[in-house]
């Protein structure tokens, strides 16, 4: 079995014996590999963030959370294709960004041959002119979202005024190639719009913020026909 096969089949191995852990010897032996071998996948699994952990002692070994990744998800060379390309084509600045890209190598390295060939062509043929959004801000917004916490602000509007702001994050707007953090603004105690590029500053919180409808805050605003993107109704 070539490695990344292995690293796959070695990953759904770990998940079915979640949570009990499987020693090094075990996988070396289910797979027919040498320990070391078994290690340098387990090493390369990590690196990866695969949500692989060691326990020491009687009865340790390696384990992973079942809870944190996956199952195997069978896609089409066609399906593979346009998800590389998406993904990796994905604007350096926009939220989610990391996360993207480490999908679209995990993708990217289970294709082989012409499949792989062809969503790296596909890929290829795909640009885009990044938005000039710090990192930092980023990160914080992702994080904010997705522990629904309040973020500290310090936002420069159209006019270059700057102010300092306390949001409740409710959720994400794109519209002609900006990114928009829509929340519940303390100052203004009033739904708001952030601009992405437009954020000087952004400091997470401990703090959990209240729900906030997302439709609810575009409502009578000029993006009150937003939709969601067709790839995501269904999630809903």
């Amino acid at each position: 079995m070539n490695r990344t096969p292995r690293l796959y089949a070695l990953v759904e191995e770990l998940r079915a014996a979640a949570p009990r852990p499987l020693t090094v010897a075990a996988l070396a032996t289910r797979f027919e590999v040498s320990t070391r071998t078994v290690q340098r996948d387990l090493q390369a699994l990590m690196d990866a963030g695969v949500p692989v952990r060691a326990t020491s002692g009687r009865g340790g070994g390696w384990s992973i959370d079942p809870a944190m990744t996956l199952p195997p998800i069978r896609f089409t060379t066609e399906e593979a294709s346009a998800l590389v390309a998406a993904l990796a084509a994905a604007d350096a600045s926009a939220p989610y960004a990391g996360a993207a890209r480490t999908a679209s190598q995990k993708i990217a390295a289970s294709m082989t041959g012409p499949a792989s060939l062809a969503a790296q062509e596909l890929a290829a043929r795909i640009v885009a002119l990044p938005a000039r959004t710090a990192e930092s801000v980023r990160t914080a917004v992702e994080q904010a979202l997705t522990g629904g916490t309040v973020l500290r602000l310090a936002y420069v509007d159209a006019a270059g005024r700057e102010s300092e702001r306390a949001v409740e994050p409710a959720g994400l707007l794109t519209a002609d190639g900006k990114w928009y953090l829509i929340a519940w603004c303390r100052t203004r105690q009033a739904g708001r719009g952030f601009r992405l590029d437009r954020i000087a500053a952004a400091t997470p919180t401990s703090e959990q913020a209240p729900p906030h409808d997302l439709a609810a805050l575009l409502r009578g605003s000029a993006a009150s026909g937003a939709v969601r993107p067709a790839a995501l109704a269904s999630l809903g």
